[in-house]
């Protein structure tokens, strides 16, 4: 079969998050002539959705605006971290899109101009749009954290762009003597991959326990509570013991400063100076999104759960990180559902149909070692344009649970990740 996803697997993919039905109910879409579609942002949310939008609708023009020219995918970089996956293995290239038909701009998007349908791209040239779909990501926020910048990443890495950092910090733990600290910090929720930082946690402390196992690794928290939360401190206890120390926001975990110079971490109560620092800062949606008008106070983008739509801007519609679409997390799996969903809402709206409601669904793994791994899943309806966990549906792997079967786990995240790249790049 041609990397040109046939009709019956198409439609399979999006039986699986229950999106068949939409699909099935509006036969024979025909955009109007001369439509226009432009995505801004290539990673699992808005390379899916220009993908799915474009099969959905062949004669629809279809650009993807995205700086990259590769991306690289943070699930699966904290492998990377310990040596257990090469970066080579998170990348991948915008050429199956353009084969497909959609035109791939290599440039930044710089400005919205949602009265006008325009888009302004670095280069100073400007595009119109019938429809807009953000899937900008997140940017920090350089300061809201004291002491943590831009310049001071260089020294104390947050990783959490995959990428230079991811190597940064890799390289960093690597020439650290056996018998330092690392420390991670932990912003307050929400953040991207809500998990994110507690697989790194273990995956760092297995790098530690086979290479300097005199060393020590403390993670300071500014939350009280996390996902698969007793799944992670279980795993911890059995397998790091006292090499791994979590402490939580009521356990002086926060911190309130950073001193990059000395490598030291001020808490409420407390000075920690470290040999290796990752800092997990302080996020909010990508700039892009603050200035296409469609960020509210909390710096992140309210949307119609049905169609994914801006609640503060007609005719854009914004799916992944930067979107308000809890209870569902901010993670890859999350945008790529939405992108199917907003793909199919965007076709509607096109042909003139209303958008309906749907189901969505999320599941994060996470690996607590090289050869093991858990998750938690939950499934979401979109009613009344908003979302709403569906009662009975999704939970946590079991806390009482064998090595085989955490290894099963670490066997389906691979194939996960395999599908997800599949669907978005390749």
């Amino acid at each position: 079969m041609s990397r040109a996803v046939s009709r019956r697997c198409f439609l399979k993919s999006l039986s699986v998050l229950g999106l068949s039905s939409a699909f099935a109910a509006s036969p024979g879409f025909t955009a109007p002539s001369r439509a226009r579609l432009l995505v801004i942002g290539g990673g699992f949310g808005g390379a899916t959705a220009a993908r799915y939008a474009r099969r959905l609708l062949p004669q629809l023009s279809v650009t993807l605006i995205e700086p990259n020219r590769q991306y690289t995918a943070c699930p699966f970089s904290n492998l990377v971290l310990g040596g257990l996956r090469p970066m080579s293995a998170q990348t991948f290239t915008y050429a199956a899109l353009s084969a497909e038909g959609i035109e791939v701009v290599p440039q930044a998007a710089t400005d919205v101009d949602s009265a006008q349908r325009t888009v302004t791209l670095a280069g100073g040239k400007s595009l119109s749009y019938d429809r807009l779909i953000l899937a900008p990501g997140i940017d920090f926020r350089w300061g809201a954290l004291e002491g943590y910048t831009a310049e001071a990443s260089a020294r104390l890495p947050h990783a959490w762009k995959a990428g230079a950092q991811t190597e940064l910090l890799r390289d960093q733990l690597r020439a650290m003597d056996n018998g330092g600290v690392v420390a991670i910090s932990v912003t307050a929720a929400p953040f991207r991959c809500p998990p994110g930082p507690y697989e790194r946690a273990s995956l760092v402390a297995q790098y530690l326990q086979m290479h300097k196992p005199r060393s020590k690794l403390i993670v300071l928290d500014s939350n009280e509570r996390f996902s698969k939360q007793p799944l992670f401190l279980q795993a911890w206890q059995r397998r790091y013991g006292d090499l791994l120390e979590w402490r939580s926001a009521s356990n002086d975990g926060r911190v309130v400063r950073v001193e990059p110079g000395s490598m030291t971490l001020h808490t409420d109560f407390e000075a920690l100076q470290a040999d290796v620092v990752n800092i997990v800062p302080p996020q909010q949606a990508a700039l892009i999104a603050q200035r296409s008008g469609t960020t509210d106070s909390s710096g992140w983008c309210p949307v119609n759960a049905m169609s994914f739509e801006s609640r503060l801007q007609p005719g854009v519609h914004i799916i992944g990180d930067a979107t308000i679409a809890a209870p569902m997390p901010k993670s890859a799996f999350s945008a790529n559902a939405q992108a199917k969903v907003c793909a199919i809402a965007v076709a509607r709206l096109l042909t003139g149909l209303d958008v309906e409601a749907t189901t969505l669904a999320n599941t994060c793994y996470s690996f607590v070692s090289t050869d093991e791994a858990i998750s938690v899943s939950g499934v979401y309806r979109s009613d009344d344009a908003t979302f709403a966990n569906v009662p009975g549906a999704g939970g946590t792997s079991a806390l009482r649970a064998s090595a085989a079967l955490r290894q099963q786990e670490a066997a389906q995240a691979r194939d996960w990740f395999s599908a997800i790249t599949s669907e978005a790049f390749l």
